[in-house]
């Protein structure tokens, strides 16, 4: 038990009303968990407002609520507490009642558009073969040490993300990667925590579905970095042009990495092939079995961060030798009848264009490239039919599937995907809703030595249609497919 008063620290309060001294057993913002001698947080979601729970609460036994706006009618016994944002407020409660365990181990969020979810697995995975205990919060998974938990979000919510890191400060880890999304940001679930750095990949077109423009979506971004204190380190990449505007207001110490242009860290692409690539990461060459253009950011972003982490140069271009791709991230098979299946989580146009040009560079141009490719329901509309353009553009056939349609129609979203395939490409189109049987038509499809994407889904192993989650794996199913056609 742990008074009220005492995870209040740090809170702008407006009003309180009764007594900050009781004793609370835990903090929750779903009413449903509310026991005794639990605090409830009312938070306004885009779905529904807390404050519509407040009653149900107390009658559970909440015995202080936290809201925005006070009820009108007040129960006897209860402690309200009034606060401009509750989502704030909860996150700097959460901090307080974990004994601040950020504070305890080095954390670095990774933000940006594309490449989060790389960045922080292969971080882990680095500083795990370099000795030392870790940990991973990130889309695919959550990692204390060697103990995986499945991930929910991309930046789980503040209680869970600090529960987290209090476990892997009970399991002694000393550094912690982050993915830091754009919703998680503008959520205050990273509020109140310490971080030691922020890496910026880039910016591209998403989550408009959420952020009215693209200027809200990047200052969104930008907010993670004017918030990083002046001990920690703002590593940025400045070949996005809203690499700079990162760094504009940080008081943390500036770092920039670029393929293009003059920077901190640079890289050059001295090799690309399916096998790998070979880098020079500033004046030291690396190989790795990382492949594409994207991957060199990757990798360049890893290179820096670890050596501002304090890593020697020479063992972290050792360890980088070593690092093995991300699950879902550009992940590959060959098949006894010599046809290369790609699976990739590419789901923006930048990631989708990235993704075909890497595999367009490393092709003979002999061989067929078969890309199978959906859109998700119910997220941002607009790149529809920017997916469409850039996927029958780069492929030699492309069949427009369902991805997880959601609420919507999948049939609805593969005519607003078609709708950006140019005249010239027409005959190179296709599209089957069924997404099993595009990817078994894709591999009937496809000849020796040919090329299949699958593209949008990466390491999801269901898929969400009506409100259900059906499973559905698109590594294993192009498998199964190609070992059929081996019999």
């Amino acid at each position: 038990m742990i008074a009220l008063k005492d995870i209040l620290y740090k809170v702008t309060l407006n009003a309180v009303v009764g007594n900050t001294s009781v004793e609370i057993r835990t903090i929750d913002f779903n009413s449903k968990n509310i026991a005794e001698n639990d605090v409830f947080v009312a938070i306004k979601g885009s779905v529904a407002d807390g404050h519509k729970y407040i009653d149900s609460a107390i009658k559970q036994g909440a015995v202080a609520v936290i809201c925005e706006n006070l009820p009108d009618e007040l129960v006897n016994g209860v402690t309200y507490v009034e606060v401009d944002s509750s989502s704030k407020a909860l996150a700097i409660m959460a901090s307080n009642f974990y004994e601040e365990p950020s504070g305890n181990l080095k954390l670095v969020g990774v933000t940006g558009t594309n490449g989060k979810t790389t960045i922080a697995t292969l971080l882990y995975q680095l500083f795990k073969n370099a000795g030392y205990k870790v940990g991973l919060l990130s889309t695919v998974k959550i990692l204390v040490d060697n103990k995986e938990y499945k991930a929910t979000h991309t930046t789980p919510d503040s209680l869970t993300i600090n529960k987290y890191l209090q476990e892997m400060n009970e399991a002694g880890v000393e550094f912690c990667f982050m993915e830091v999304s754009s919703h998680g940001i503008h959520q205050h679930r990273t509020e109140g925590l310490h971080f030691e750095g922020g890496i910026f990949t880039n910016l591209t077109h998403d989550h408009l579905d959420y952020h009215n423009t693209f200027a809200e979506y990047r200052d969104v971004k930008k907010s993670f970095f004017d918030v990083l204190p002046a001990k920690a380190f703002a590593l940025v990449n400045i070949d996005d042009k809203n690499g700079l505007v990162m760094l504009q207001n940080t008081k943390a110490r500036k770092y920039t990495y670029a393929l293009k242009s003059y920077a901190d860290y640079k890289a050059q692409i001295l090799e690309n092939q399916l096998g790998g690539l070979l880098l020079k990461l500033n004046e030291s060459e690396v190989w790795t079995r990382l492949i594409g253009n994207f991957n060199a950011y990757n990798v360049l972003a890893i290179y820096a961060t670890a050596e501002l982490l304090g890593l020697e140069k020479v063992e972290i271009l050792r360890l980088i030798s070593g690092l093995e791709s991300v699950s879902g991230r550009f992940q590959y098979f060959i098949s006894g009848e010599k046809i290369t299946a790609i699976v990739d989580y590419a789901h923006t146009p930048d990631a989708l264009k990235n993704v075909l040009e890497t595999i367009n560079s490393i092709r003979t141009n002999n061989e067929e490239l078969i890309t199978v490719v959906g859109c998700g329901g119910d997220r941002d509309k607009t790149k529809r039919p920017i997916m469409g353009q850039i996927a029958s553009a780069l492929s030699t056939k492309v069949i427009f599937t369902s991805d997880n349609p959601r609420s919507e129609e999948p049939e609805a979203i593969i005519k607003e995907i078609e709708q950006g395939v140019e005249p010239q490409h027409f005959k190179k189109a296709l599209s089957i809703t069924d997404r099993s049987q595009a990817i078994k038509t894709a591999c009937q499809m496809a000849q020796p030595n040919d090329i299949i994407l699958i593209a949008g889904k990466g390491h999801e192993t269901y898929q969400e249609i009506k409100g259900e989650r059906f499973d559905f794996d698109d590594y294993k199913t192009v498998q199964e497919f190609l070992k059929q056609l081996q019999k």
